[in-house]
Parts: C-alpha cells; structure tokens; sequence
C-alpha cells in the first residue's frame, strides 16, 4: 500500500478517512509527470538564455584554433587552403615544399599554378621536392617546365616522407592525418629550423628534374628502381606500403616485382625474397 499511495495509484476517500480509493493509471501517471515537465520546460528555458548570452563570445571564437606554444591544429580542407594562401601572402623571401606521390590531378596542378604564379610575380625564390615517379607524368612535368620560368628549382627524390611547407623559415606546415583532413602549423622557431634542416638533407641528395636519374645501370636485366622495390621486399615491406613510399600505383610496383621475380627465375614470393638476398643485386647499390 505504501508504494501504491507514492505512485499516486490510491488515495484517501474525501468522504471517509479510514478508507483508500484506487486511481486510474492513466491519470495517477499525469499527476506524476506533470512537476517532471515543469522542470524539463525550466531547465530549457535556462538553456536558452544561456546559449543568448554566450553567443557574442562564441562569435569572436568561431574560427580560432586550439594553440599550444607555436603549433595550431587545422581541420578540413578548406582551412588548411587558407592556411597556405594566407601563408604565401605573407612570405617575403623563401618556399620550400615536398610533394610526395606520382603525377598530381589537374585540380591540384591548377590551383598550385595559381599559387606559384603569385610567387613568381613577387620573385620569391621557391625549391620543390617531388618523387621520380613524377618524371612520367606529362601534367607535372608540364607544370614544372611553367614554373622552372622563375625564381624556382625541382628537384626528385625516389623516397620522401611526407608533405612538407616552410615559408621563410618561420612557419612550417605539416599533415595529422593520412586523409589530409587535418595539418599542423608550426611556428616555434626549433621545430621549423630542423624541418628546414631534413629539407636541405634531402634536397643535396636529389637530382634536378632536367638531368637523369642517376640510377646505377641495370644488372641482370634488374633496373635500379626494381634494386630500390627488392631492397623494401626484403625488409618486409608488401606491395602497398612499396607502392606509397614511391610515389607509384599498386599495380607498377606489383610489375615491376614480376619483371624481379622473372629475371630471378622465382616462382612465389617467398623464393623471390631468399632469390634477391642470394643474388647480390643490392650490394650493386651505390
């Protein structure tokens, strides 16, 4: 009986104290709910003046990024685009970019034209590091040729990291994420000076894009890149991760390791890894 009078299911007879008379559920569950929605409509109307009062603030904030002593999260696209127009807009001097990957898409050829043409225009001195595999797509070769026009040098690489910026050695750009949805701007001092540092690494051992490659001549029918994909077979790297580290399509590497595999007489993959290790081609490295 205690929990039916709490429920609100029974209660006294007005007429006669000692008795108790039974409520309709319906309305029992009525009487209980109303205080809970008196209470739901108050703290809605608390969250409405709330939201009224900081929306001023919230407006200042909008487009701020988390900071933390010189690095600035970017999310989306559209941000990082205008990170890096607004970060060409204010260079003075110096660009130095790596491009990692194969022959870039007309709409990134188109909007890094536009870019580069403003650098060209204000003679700043630009230095862009690609991957060999750039050397056979007419786009980016096109592309480097209207740039070459300027203040600006392109050199290849066969392995980059990953995408670099540095703008007059005072802010760096570089991805979070392997979607390239999110970039770090860096602009504590150390930190862009040691990614300038890697750069000039790395830009001393590449080859300018007007002059060949480099590569040893081929041994056994075994060309240098092929020496480059069976030295990554061996340390266990599959086609994938090959294919990405570079700069080719999944289905290049994966011929060129056929091409491995019928100059080695391997018939499996396992063979073709104790083929190459006994074959001495990668001592051939220079």
């Amino acid at each position: 009986m205690p929990c039916l009078m709490d429920t609100a299911l029974l209660h006294p007879d007005p007429d006669d104290a000692d008795w108790l008379i039974p409520v309709l559920p319906s309305a029992a569950l009525t009487q209980r709910l109303q205080p809970i929605e008196r209470e739901i409509r108050e703290q809605r109307r608390l969250a409405i003046e709330l939201a009224d009062v900081f929306e001023p603030f919230m407006a200042i904030t909008a487009h701020a990024e988390p900071t933390t002593q010189g690095l600035t999260v970017l999310e989306g696209g559209d941000r990082i685009g205008a990170v890096i127009e607004r970060a060409t807009a204010e260079c003075r001097s110096e660009i130095l970019t790596v491009q990692p990957g194969g022959g870039r898409s007309e709409d990134s050829l188109t909007e890094a034209m536009k870019r580069g043409q403003t650098v060209l225009d204000r003679g700043i001195m630009m230095r862009t590091l690609y991957q060999h595999t750039v050397r056979h797509s007419q786009g980016t070769l096109a592309y480097a040729a209207r740039m070459a026009q300027g203040n600006v040098q392109i050199r290849t690489l066969e392995e980059l990291v990953d995408r670099l910026m540095i703008f007059d050695r005072t802010v760096a750009l570089i991805p979070a994420r392997a979607d390239r949805q999110a970039a770090l701007e860096l602009r504590h001092p150390g930190l862009v000076e040691y990614l300038a540092k890697v750069f000039e690494q790395q830009w001393n051992r590449a080859t300018p894009l007007v002059e060949e490659v480099p590569y040893p001549p081929s041994t056994d029918g075994i060309t240098g890149v092929q020496r480059t994909i069976a030295k990554l077979l061996v340390e266990g790297h599959v086609d994938e991760a090959i294919a990405r580290r570079l700069g080719m399509n999944v289905r290049t590497c994966r011929a060129h390791i056929a091409k491995i595999a019928a100059a080695l007489g391997s018939g499996s993959r396992a063979q073709l890894g104790y083929l190459i290790a006994q074959s001495g081609i990668l001592d051939k490295d220079t």
